[in-house]
């Protein structure tokens, strides 16, 4: 089974956008957003993607994800439930991970939120300047949800 452990903080400032090493364009929309189950549908560039996740515990959950051909990915982002999401994805390094910074666009520009994957819960690692409040556990921020 796929786990995902994820901290997820607010940004405080565009330092980030200097420190990161690449960027995509995302869009993704929900199939299912269901607590026990979310279906996501997501375009990055040009690569289409399928993920399932399961319920949140904590920091963790299910998590598997597939690469779909990009016209299917088009089209299924059609059938997704309102709304689409839009956002740049701004890829970190810093002190041995990589952080995920997401700026939102559309409705929800103005949001920006970093992400890091880790091994466990209890790994210790250091905030980038760029890092503010911790949100993980807080629905408000789960894509599904915005």
């Amino acid at each position: 089974m796929g786990i995902e452990i994820e901290h997820k903080y607010l940004v405080v400032n565009d330092k980030y956008r200097n420190m990161a090493s690449s960027s995509h364009r995302i869009m993704q929309g929900y199939l299912s957003r269901e607590p026990q189950r979310t279906v996501r549908i997501r375009v990055k560039d040009k690569q289409g993607f399928i993920t399932i996740k399961g319920k949140n515990v904590g920091d963790t959950r299910a998590e598997f994800e597939y690469p779909i051909p990009i016209d299917d990915a088009m089209q299924l982002l059609n059938m997704c439930l309102p709304t689409v999401i839009e956002k740049t994805r701004y890829l970190v390094p810093f002190e041995g991970h990589t952080w995920e910074v997401d700026e939102f666009h559309g409705a929800r520009q103005g949001l920006v939120v970093a992400e890091i994957e880790i091994g466990n819960s209890n790994q210790q690692y250091t905030l980038p300047p760029f890092v503010g409040q911790n949100v993980t556990g807080n629905p408000d921020y789960y894509n599904s949800n915005l």
